[in-house]
């Protein structure tokens, strides 16, 4: 059968694509590309916002249009906290939650019948990335979360923490290699908690990760500011560990921070962005802020924008506050309206292109690798683009014939384009 896969929201949703992918390929079906007419379509949902559930709404009508003879898998956070509502939908063959996800492609082979070709069945040797068009691999280490901000959907819909053993991390990160990959992004919804329930820590992970495998680049994403021990700076001396982390402040504000029931404020936030970027050359951070969190007055808002712009982050993600029913925030006095918080918004994204800006004109005249990723703006361009190891992003422009796609190439950045938002690199 023709699989298509598609995916919303955050890293470890893609992660989970790709186990599926490689799954299905080993059971002889054939992973399609995004342009490809498909026999059946799987879908990993999110539901972080309401704009995510808007959208993973809009991926299921426009996954219906595309292949309208094809059968629907939906999974991810939308499906578990709406598979009522999604079960009743028109077109939606097969619902799969979260808590039975790591078992999706074995419950759609027996609910759905698939036609599996065994004589076509193999262990894969192409990774199904590349036929989606991505070099980049996420590697899922944990799962859940066992802390409670206010504004958070994601704890109920993933349940509490769990962490993959070591040894099938490995064991991933080594099949991914052998198949063409040369970056993975080790992923997780709380991955500062890796090994909570392993007697170990996310520290002792990277250590492996290092010692036992060849992997040319390795990242971490999504990274909550605490529960970091001070031996995990010491890991970046290895070249291969790259010098950049997302660290989700949510917002600059102390009082707003409370609110949230976060476990980091300013303060502590401020030091351990000063210890990274002393203890690691060229390190590199970027952040979520939520804006327009209930209650959010005027002098807490300036607190953000002061606090933001003093430490200088190399990107924003920027996401206007959406109350999530079962959340704490929800019920919080103070609801914002929509144009306080498209306007806060506005001069929020402002303040991240100044920022950006100013975080990449100091690598002009800098050579640095850059693993290519595709190309820039499409099939229809002749440039390139891809990310220097602190996650900056470069466009090549083109001219040569040969195809530098999942390539490590030593380019010297010229200039930051025009448009403020990447570097321009040269062979």
């Amino acid at each position: 059968m023709r699989i298509k896969l598609q995916a919303l929201g955050c890293r470890l949703n893609e992660a989970e694509l790709q186990t599926w992918a490689r799954q299905l390929q080993r059971q002889g079906h054939r992973i399609a590309g995004d342009s490809e007419a498909a026999d059946l379509v799987v879908i990993n949902t999110c539901a972080v916002t309401a704009e995510a559930v808007r959208k993973s709404r809009k991926l299921l009508r426009r996954a219906r249009r595309a292949d309208p003879q094809a059968r629907l898998v939906v999974s991810g956070c939308f499906a578990s906290l709406e598979g009522d509502a999604l079960a009743r939908e028109q077109g939606v063959d097969l619902l799969v939650p979260n808590r039975d996800k790591d078992r999706l492609v074995t419950i759609a082979a027996r609910e759905l019948d698939l036609d599996a070709r065994a004589q076509g069945a193999s262990q894969p040797t192409t990774n199904p990335l590349f036929t989606r068009g991505r070099q980049r691999a996420f590697v899922k280490v944990q799962d859940g979360c066992r802390y409670r901000c206010t504004f958070c959907i994601v704890t109920l819909a993933r349940g509490s923490e769990r962490s993959r053993p070591l040894a099938e991390v490995i064991a991933e990160i080594d099949r991914l290699g052998t198949e063409g990959i040369q970056e993975i992004v080790l992923t997780g919804v709380h991955l500062g908690g890796y090994g909570s329930d392993l007697q170990s820590d996310l520290s002792a992970l990277l250590r492996a990760v290092l010692a036992d495998t060849d992997m040319p680049r390795i990242r971490l994403g999504s990274l909550e500011p605490w529960d970091l021990p001070e031996t995990f700076w010491e890991l970046f001396e290895n070249p291969r560990l790259m010098p950049h982390l997302h660290l989700p402040l949510q917002s600059g504000s102390d009082t707003v921070l409370r609110r949230m029931a976060r476990r980091c404020g300013t303060g502590d936030f401020a030091r351990l962005v000063g210890t990274a970027r002393e203890r690691v050359a060229d390190f590199n951070v970027t952040t979520d802020i939520i804006v327009g969190f209930p209650g959010e007055t005027r002098a807490e808002w300036q607190q953000t924008l002061a606090f933001v712009e003093a430490l200088g982050f190399g990107h924003l993600h920027i996401f206007p506050y959406s109350p999530r029913a079962g959340t704490r925030a929800a019920t919080l006095p103070g609801q914002l309206d929509e144009r306080t918080k498209k306007d806060r918004s506005r001069q929020l994204h402002a303040l991240g292109r100044r920022m950006k800006l100013r975080a990449l004109a100091p690598y002009v005249g800098r050579r640095l690798p850059v693993l290519i990723e595709g190309r820039y703006g499409g099939a229809s361009t002749d440039a390139w683009f891809g990310y220097t190891p602190n996650y900056l992003p470069v466009r090549i422009p083109g001219g040569g014939t040969e195809d530098p796609t999942n390539r490590i190439l030593d380019l010297t950045l010229t200039a930051v384009h025009t448009d403020g938002d990447h570097l321009i690199g040269h062979p």
